[in-house]
């Protein structure tokens, strides 16, 4: 395929959005044709977006229905849960990548139970492709709909996955504890998110029933063969963007076995980096990146082990990895216009 391909972003005033909007800007197979927001409709991203002042050229804010989606190639949904799933039933022609919740869980059942209304959309859910890249490059190619994982789904099963599928640690009493900067809970204004509410502050939410969790348990009990059921608690901690998780698991092995197990999976990854031994995770080595680090460390409770990893939320845990999809779903070299290198101080 050649030429540019059309793009439209529906919830382009938010911070998934509006990144994503960044990154096309330097997508050199990407155009721009079609940004939404229906809070907004009329307005510019200048207008809204101090960072993006100089892009004038992009197209206005239009509420959804007012697309014209026949001239579209992919579509990225960057709303939120049940209202993507509900626009995105309506669009027939283009692909579809949503970073929404809607189309991560295979049951909607399950969908139901943790997001407390039925799936709006329960018949697309079997051809949604779950689309954690390096785990999903067979199908992502034919998929029709790619479902980009949460944030902390990203970091969490990158750091587990090649652990759970070796069989090199057990699958019960897994515990996760997780800190994420402040755009990971959205543009929207909440009281509990103002500067004087979370600044020299940290605090859990979620406790104990997080909707992530459902979205690991199901791709952790794919590679264990059974049902995985997990202790995650996230933390809101006051940086901008940027998240680490630190995962405890059992294991007969050391951490130097986990480490081999780990460094074979993404030995040949552009984006997924085994630290060298000893070199503690941190968000300053993957912020404003598509990357992600990790490595493993000892517990001092026998038969047990430390996985951390770091990751930037919104990129490699939302629209840098839709990026990605997008990518391989056209055909493209899956690392097109993510190469930029992590930003720092």
């Amino acid at each position: 395929m050649t030429g540019r391909l059309r793009i439209a972003v529906l919830g382009a005033s938010g911070y998934t959005g509006a990144d994503l909007v960044r990154l096309a800007l330097a997508h050199p197979r990407m155009e721009i044709a079609a940004l939404s927001a229906n809070a907004k409709a009329g307005q510019t991203m200048a207008a809204i977006w101090p960072h993006l002042v100089m892009y004038q050229a992009l197209p206005p804010l239009v509420r959804a229905e007012e697309i014209d989606f026949g001239g579209i190639d992919a579509v990225f949904g960057c709303l939120p849960h049940a209202a993507s799933a509900q626009l995105l039933s309506t669009i027939n022609g283009p692909r579809i990548i949503d970073l929404s919740a809607d189309f991560r869980l295979k049951d909607a059942g399950v969908y139901a139970d943790w997001y407390g209304s039925a799936h709006p959309a329960p018949g697309l859910l079997a051809e949604a492709v779950y689309g954690l890249t390096e785990f999903a490059r067979a199908a992502l190619p034919a998929a029709r709909i790619a479902a980009c994982p949460g944030c902390y789904p990203t970091a969490v099963l990158l750091a587990l996955l090649p652990l759970m599928a070796a069989h090199a640690i057990g699958a019960d009493n897994i515990t996760i504890n997780a800190l994420s900067g402040v755009s990971g809970a959205g543009r929207s204004l909440k009281e509990a998110n103002l500067f004087g509410e979370v600044a020299e502050a940290v605090h859990a939410y979620g406790i104990g029933h997080h909707r992530h969790m459902p979205e690991m348990e199901q791709e952790l009990g794919l590679r264990a063969g059974r049902a995985v059921t997990i202790s995650f608690t996230p933390h809101l901690v006051p940086m901008n963007r940027g998240e680490l998780v630190t995962c405890i698991v059992e294991t007969p092995h050391g951490p130097d076995y986990l480490r081999e197990v780990l460094a074979d999976a993404y030995t040949a990854e552009p984006f997924v980096h085994l630290l060298p031994a000893g070199v503690a995770p941190a968000t300053r080595m993957v912020r404003g990146s598509n990357h992600c680090v990790m490595n493993v460390f000892a517990d001092r409770v026998p038969g047990r082990a430390i996985v951390i990893a770091a990751i930037d939320n919104l990129v490699k845990g939302s629209s840098g990895q839709a990026v990605q999809n997008f990518n391989l779903m056209f055909g493209l070299p899956e690392t097109m216009g993510l190469e930029q290198a992590p930003l720092f101080p």
